[in-house]
């Protein structure tokens, strides 16, 4: 549900709003940010970096500046040991990894590319840092991830990996960004750079294969056995994203029934369907963006894509098309704590405070300790890295878990694990997971929930994340007594940046959006859609309320 939904919402993206490649890239090298401006300035949102070379917030410099910062804060904490950088397919992402390359070699750091250029999802980078650092005390290996994710074709992206293997902490992502907007402001004074014909020369820059290791490793967290055995019938389509040609050797290598529907490459994504607002937007689980893989339910028991880094999932069930991220969500936490016999009974589950309170009742009745945290994956890289959560997820259909035997897999969002994960459960249970869905709620009650997204400029969500239980005025929500008014996490006491209101059947969260000009109010009710409409709409009256002040 969004505020406005575009008349191109769904078709095929005509030629006239495709991004011209060859505009952005010289707006990437030629256009230079002014510090001065807020929106120009380096701002690490909940997932890194993001903006366009159009609009001067993702250009040479800022990718310059970040990685001399970056070096600066591997100095600063001594880690000395290899760099794993990956790319996406979004059309800046290799330029930046250029420019990045020419700093990093500079300032003599090791580090590891995709073998054969290849595209390289952000799991993919996660994995290998943690299968690096296992049994390490010293030396220690981190990462880089070229992607603004699901963001348009014209967006850019830069994220750094500590050696956790995960979404950096803000204290960490605090500092980098603080000393590369200083050398913004100094004209890049102290950023220490080659030529990128020599960076590639260099002895530091060593090949990695990404895809094979990370393929290899698959069946560590997966039960290829069981789904080649039950002859579980697939597609997927990676919407042109980082893990287009990892699908084709999975399939090969563990012999199942998998068609990858679309092998496009292309910078435009011109082979997309438009998202709600009229963007192109990768995002697999929107109905709008996923429009080719829904019209496919009918030909597979079950069907999924990932976003452009492929650490976003959609599932595509017979039985019920596009599955909403939190229904889907709620039923990997079932079925994996009952399915992973060799996970810890102490193993808890992490969702963030946007993610249906479906999976606080499923945890409830799993007997396991819910861990509830704001958005933004980091605030599960340590408990997955130690083994006290077994699965972390978010509302925008991130989640990631444990291996088999219960150790470490990827401390950052994998969207291909839970795709394979929708055939091990539909070969096991003979049920696909949109009638798993249906099992849980005649068990646990029916949830509603949706989403509105809407514009909001800087000063406007500044205001949102500022909204405190003080300012709400109602003691009633959709008819409810108000039973919560929460601005920080349970699990973790950290600041939501935001609101969450809470009655006996019903909640709504308001946050603006930590990568995009947007806010987002999220509301779900256990009731009827009739109810959910009625949170929604007192949800917009409060939000409203707020940035008119």
């Amino acid at each position: 549900m969004n505020a406005k939904v575009d008349k191109l919402a769904g078709k095929l993206a005509p030629e006239s709003i495709l991004i011209d490649v060859t505009q952005l890239l010289d707006a990437y090298a030629g256009l230079r940010p002014d510090p001065k401006e807020p929106s120009q300035r380096v701002a690490f949102g909940t997932s890194g970096h993001r903006g366009s070379s159009f609009e001067r917030s993702f250009n040479e410099w800022h990718v310059l500046a970040i990685s001399q910062a970056i070096c600066d804060y591997r100095q600063h904490k001594g880690i000395d040991g290899p760099l794993f950088i990956g790319i996406d397919t979004h059309a800046l992402s290799r330029p930046a990894l250029e420019s990045a390359l020419e700093v990093l070699v500079a300032n003599d750091v090791s580090v590891m590319i995709s073998a054969g250029d290849e595209f390289t999802p952000t799991p993919a980078v996660s994995h290998a840092i943690l299968v690096y650092n296992r049994g390490r005390q010293s030396g220690l290996a981190d990462g880089i991830v070229v992607t603004p994710s699901h963001n348009p074709p014209g967006d850019g992206g830069f994220k750094y990996n500590p050696p956790n293997g995960g979404p950096a902490d803000t204290d960490v992502t605090g500092w980098i960004q603080q000393r590369a907007n200083a050398l913004l402001e100094s004209k890049l004074d102290g950023v220490k750079r080659v030529s990128y014909a020599q960076a590639r020369k260099s002895s530091l820059v060593k090949e990695h294969d990404y895809l094979a290791q990370y393929v290899g490793d698959l069946q560590q967290i997966i039960d290829f056995d069981v789904i080649r055995s039950a002859g579980v019938h697939m597609a997927v389509d990676p919407l042109g994203g980082a893990g287009v040609h990892y699908w084709q050797p999975i399939a090969q290598r563990y012999g199942i029934d998998l068609t990858v529907v679309s092998d496009a490459v292309d910078p435009t994504f011109r082979f997309m369907t438009v998202d709600w607002d009229g963007k192109i937007r990768m995002d697999p689980s929107s109905p709008y963006a996923m429009q080719r893989l829904i019209g496919l339910k009918d030909h597979y028991d079950v069907a999924f894509g990932c976003d452009t880094d492929h650490d976003r999932h959609g599932i595509v069930s017979r039985s019920s098309g596009l599955m909403l991220p939190n229904n889907y969500l709620a039923v990997m936490v079932d079925y994996l704590y009952r399915h992973r016999p060799q996970w810890s009974a102490q193993a808890g589950v992490g969702k963030t405070v946007v993610s249906s309170s479906l999976i606080d009742r499923v945890t409830q009745r799993l007997g396991r300790r819910l861990y509830e945290v704001p958005v933004g994956f980091k605030w599960f890289a340590d408990g997955l890295f130690e083994g006290s959560l077994g699965f972390g997820c978010e509302e925008s259909a991130g989640a990631s878990m444990l291996c088999h035997d219960g150790t470490v897999w990827s401390t950052d969002k994998d969207g291909i694990v839970p795709a394979l994960l929708s055939a091990e459960m539909t070969a096991r249970t003979g049920k696909d997971p949109g009638q798993l869905f249906t099992a849980l709620t005649e068990a646990l009650g029916r949830p509603y929930s949706s989403r509105i997204d809407a514009p909001a400029n800087g000063q406007q969500k500044a205001k949102l994340s500022k909204l405190s239980p003080q300012q709400l005025q109602s003691q009633e929500l959709a008819g409810e007594k108000i039973e919560q008014v929460l601005d920080r996490a349970p699990g973790n006491n950290a600041a939501i940046g935001g609101i969450k209101v809470m009655a006996a059947s019903g909640w709504f969260a308001a946050r603006p959006s930590g990568t995009e000009e947007i806010y987002k109010i999220y509301g779900e009710s256990f009731r009827s859609e009739a109810h959910l409409q009625d949170i929604l709409s007192e949800a917009q009256k409060i939000v409203d309320a707020a940035l008119a002040d």
